[in-house]
């Protein structure tokens, strides 16, 4: 087994021949798994004419792993990820009733993945809601371990609930819950250290690809010392460790309030390239992003530790159980994500590959149902004819 290695420099050594983990997920993830790496297995044969291979290594969660384990989220899968650095994985059900909270927040606050990275782009022949979608070409850092998604809360009518609104009320002087014998409650943790290392990767993301702007979303309007801090110590991150870069022009560093965000994301969405934000406006912000490119069908994304260079890659969308197994499943989002493992890698050649041959593909009007159907003259293929396709085109 080649293992990925992070030298003193902070770079990664990756192997030519390299293990990664994978967890083909629930529901469709049997289906868009072995697609996506039928899809990269052969853009990395192609681009390096057989120099580089990727061994995969299955791993267990979800559903599969509770019937055949009787765990969610089994320690040997942990500790591959821990061990092998980078991975990917398909969606997970979540147990309903008990279990794990949310399997996807546990491997990314267990493994400390702070950054959700999700870049939205449109590709040609792809149909939008929204008049020139080829304007939309953003990548989203959301914070991945904080804010509201840290799952601080008690329930209505626990004793829990009722000793933290006594600890407010009596200890705090806090008068402002207006029924509190029927109040959940929910703390929002926001740090300073957090918000750092997010800026920190958002903006040396934006000078490695030459993108001209970093904007903090916030809602430091009304929540001001965790959103507003968020937006506060951004801007101190930015001054101290960029502010070379700041000052000769080849970084902007800005703000804007979360809603004004999405009017303006509409609106003028040319006026935004790296997009750093707090953890529950990144969920909002990310969903309606891809929707102006023709939905979280084609829209990739990762968790990511820049620090320890730690890295899952998944599908964004869910498990879709009522369209599972019948081959109809669009495998794009997982594929994309795919494309980002590559590059995270430094295989940036086998990415190219695969972007090329879904952009060849959109344009010619083939696709998976879900696109097809909006396309003139569009041709439904199913999952694993749609995989073959590109295979094909990245062959030539």
């Amino acid at each position: 087994m080649s293992k990925i290695i992070k030298t003193p420099v902070g770079a990664l050594q990756v192997p030519d021949v390299v293990t990664l983990p994978f967890i083909a997920g629930d529901g469709v993830g049997r289906e868009i798994t072995p697609a996506m790496q039928h899809v990269v297995d052969a853009a990395v044969s192609a681009a390096y004419g057989g120099g580089r291979r990727i061994e995969w290594m299955e791993v267990l969660a979800g559903e599969r792993a509770f019937q055949e384990t009787g765990s969610w989220l089994p320690e040997a899968t942990m500790a591959a990820f821990k061990e092998y650095l980078v991975g990917i994985k398909g969606p997970l059900t979540t147990p309903v009733g008990g279990g794990i909270r949310s399997l996807n927040v546990a491997l990314r606050q267990t493994l400390d993945l702070y950054v959700c990275q999700r870049p939205v782009r449109w590709f040609q022949g792809i149909v939008s809601p929204v008049k020139d979608p080829s304007k939309v070409d953003m990548c989203i850092f959301r914070e991945n371990t904080e804010d509201i998604y840290a799952g601080i809360e008690w329930e209505s009518g626990t004793p829990e609930a009722k000793k933290f609104y006594q600890f407010l009320h009596d200890e705090m002087g806090v008068a402002k819950v207006r029924f509190p014998e029927t109040s959940s409650f929910g703390v929002k943790p926001v740090s300073r250290e957090g918000t750092e290392r997010l800026v920190r990767a958002a903006c040396q993301y934006a000078l490695d690809h030459g993108l001209p702007s970093v904007t903090l979303v916030h809602k430091g309007n009304i929540m001001k010392f965790t959103e507003g801090g968020f937006k506060k110590w951004g801007y101190e991150l930015a001054e101290r460790e960029f502010g070379e870069a700041i000052a000769s022009g080849r970084l902007v560093v800005k703000d804007c309030i979360a809603d004004a965000f999405l009017q303006n994301a509409l609106l003028m969405p040319e006026d935004y390239s790296v997009i750093a934000t707090l953890n529950l406006n990144g969920d909002y912000i990310s969903d309606m992003l891809a929707a102006m490119v023709g939905g979280i069908g084609i829209a990739p994304g990762a968790n990511i530790n820049y620090v320890t260079g730690s890295a899952i890659f998944e599908a964004t969308h869910g498990t879709a159980p009522a369209i599972a197994g019948k081959n109809v499943v669009n495998p794009c989002s997982l594929i994309l994500s795919a494309v980002m493992m590559l590059e995270f890698l430094g295989w940036k050649e086998a990415a190219a590959r695969i972007t090329a041959a879904l952009e060849q593909s959109f344009a010619a009007g083939r696709a998976t149902a879900d696109l097809a159907r909006f396309m003139p003259g569009g041709v439904a293929l199913t999952t694993s004819d749609f995989a073959a396709e590109l295979v094909e085109r990245i062959k030539k």
